[in-house]
Formats: C-alpha cells, sequence, structure tokens
C-alpha cells in the first residue's frame, strides 16, 4: 500500500533531484570542457575564447597528436599490462581471498592481517626499486604484472563478498566430492560476478593510468606505457607543438587555426588518455554499485 506524499515529502524529492543533477553536471562540465577545446580552432582557445560551444570545429588535433613518435607502441604495451596484469590480478586476488574464508587454512588470520598491513606500510621508493632489480625486473616488461598479481584491498572486497555467500552452496557441492578448486571455479566465481566487475575496473584503470613503474625501471623505449609517453609530450607541450608545426607545413598548407598549440596538445592527450576509460566504465556500473557495496560491508 503506497502512503500519499506530503508537502515535506515532495520537498525532500525536489531537493535531492536538483541537487544531484547539478552534481551530476559539475561533473560532467570538466569533461564537455576539455573536449569542446579539443575540436575548436585553436587560436582560439589559446586566447580562451571557447567556453561554452565548440567554434570552428575539427578534428586534425587528435589526427596530429595520433602521429607522435612511439604513440603505437606504447599503446600496445599499455594495452597489454591492462589486459594481462587485469586478468593475472583477479585470478590471483580471488583465488588467495577465497583460501582466507576457509577456516581450515592455517594461520588464516596471521596471513590476513599480514596483507592488509602492506596497505599501510611500506619499504619506500630505493628498497623498492633495489628488491625490483634484484629480481631482474628492470628492463623487464614482467615489471607491470607481477607486483600487481595480489592487491590488498581487492582482496578485503573479494574476501568479504565471499563471506556474504551462503555455506550451504558449498557445502553441498562438497558432499558430491568436490575440492576447493572445483568449488572456486564452479560456485564461488560465477556468484561472485558483481564484486568481480568491480575489481576489473580497479585493476584495468590503475594499470591504464600507471606511469611511475615505467619512470624508474624502464629505459628502454620499447617498454613505455602510454601514460609514460603522454607524461613527456605534456612537459614538452611546447616543443612538440613546433615540431607536428613543421611536420604540417611540410608539403601541405595547413589552415593556421588548426595548427596545434601546446594548450591544445595538452587537452588533446588528456582526452586520449580519458576517453577508453569513458567508453568501458558504463558497460560495468551496474555491477561496479552493488559489487562494492555487498563486498564492503559485512551484514
Amino acid at each position: 500500500m503506497k502512503r500519499k506524499k506530503t508537502a515535506g515529502d515532495i520537498a525532500f524529492d525536489i531537493f535531492n533531484y536538483t541537487f544531484f543533477a547539478v552534481f551530476t553536471l559539475l561533473c560532467f562540465l570538466p569533461f564537455y570542457y576539455l573536449f569542446i577545446n579539443t575540436i575548436s580552432d585553436n587560436d582560439k582557445v589559446t586566447r580562451g575564447l571557447v567556453l561554452w560551444y565548440p567554434i570552428g570545429i575539427h578534428f586534425q588535433n587528435y589526427l596530429e597528436v595520433l602521429k607522435l613518435r612511439g604513440l603505437g607502441n606504447a599503446v600496445l604495451v599499455t594495452l597489454g599490462r591492462t589486459v594481462i596484469g587485469t586478468a593475472l590480478t583477479i585470478i590471483g586476488t580471488s583465488f588467495l581471498g577465497y583460501a582466507l574464508t576457509k577456516q581450515e587454512l592455517w594461520h588464516r588470520k596471521l596471513w590476513y592481517r599480514f596483507i592488509v598491513v602492506t596497505m599501510y606500510f611500506n619499504a619506500g621508493i630505493i628498497p623498492w626499486f633495489i628488491n625490483m632489480k634484484n629480481l631482474h625486473l628492470t628492463n623487464n616488461f614482467l615489471a607491470y604484472i607481477i607486483p600487481g598479481i595480489v592487491s590488498a584491498y581487492s582482496l578485503i572486497l573479494f574476501k568479504t563478498y565471499v563471506e556474504s555467500i551462503p555455506t550451504s552452496l558449498e557445502e553441498s557441492a562438497e558432499l558430491d566430492g568436490a575440492g576447493y578448486l572445483v568449488r572456486y571455479a564452479k560456485i564461488v566465481m560465477p556468484l561472485c560476478k558483481p564484486i568481480l566487475a568491480t575489481l576489473i575496473v580497479f585493476s584495468a584503470v590503475g594499470h591504464w593510468n600507471s606511469f611511475m613503474d615505467t619512470v624508474f625501471l624502464m629505459t628502454d623505449s620499447k617498454l613505455y606505457t602510454l601514460q609514460y609517453i603522454l607524461y613527456q609530450y605534456l612537459n614538452e607541450a611546447n616543443s612538440l607543438a613546433d615540431t607536428l608545426k613543421n611536420m604540417s607545413e611540410l608539403g601541405i598548407h595547413v589552415d593556421a587555426s588548426r595548427l596545434l598549440t601546446p594548450t591544445a596538445v595538452k587537452m588533446t592527450v588528456s582526452m586520449v588518455v580519458v576517453i577508453p576509460v569513458l567508453c568501458v566504465y558504463p558497460f560495468f556500473q551496474k555491477y561496479f554499485v552493488g559489487g562494492i557495496m555487498i563486498g564492503a560491508v559485512k551484514g
């Protein structure tokens, strides 16, 4: 039976809808502003004349940025570490999280606390670098993969989610002779799609945006990630704009309004970084919301 809304209820609903509509708009505006500036007249963008709508629409900035040296190889490296790293992180984290839910695991509380401590304390950059060097992970693609196979935060979420699954499901399978691996693969994992989608988003975005490991561990340009390449270009935006301008002038006359400026380089590079995440996230959103709430709260 539905209760008739009072004036207070209506006022509260109006406030809620208004507040979240404004909040959503504020979150959307930076991306919109960034995008319209990448497709507008570069000269007007530099002078700050593009505010609410694009002026002199063109997509030359994206075409020029895609010509940057080393960008194609960097995209492949980043895609490789994102796909492989995310897959191994999900497998490693989920299996360890599942194992830590078992009472019969030897000293499971000790191992769990030991893993959680790593979220708050670490040895620092220099010991980390020495350790990675001794493991021969400098100038090695595996340096992008191995350190992230187990994520402490993701492990906590997954373990908590598994503990919310009725134990009777596993007990029934155990009576039929199913071992730990069978129960993990055929019962637990299919029931954990929401939290797995959440962990996939966390891991994939983390791998996609990471570049500090490249700064410290990689000197071979063939192993540079997309983020590191773009980070370098952002720091060299002025000289890069001049270089691309000269490239555009060789043989083909290009409208001056479409020649890259430092501001255009920075904004276009930022959009190149953000677009893949914006394209992927909507497909995981329905799982993300449910997974993060159920996995984070034990009730």
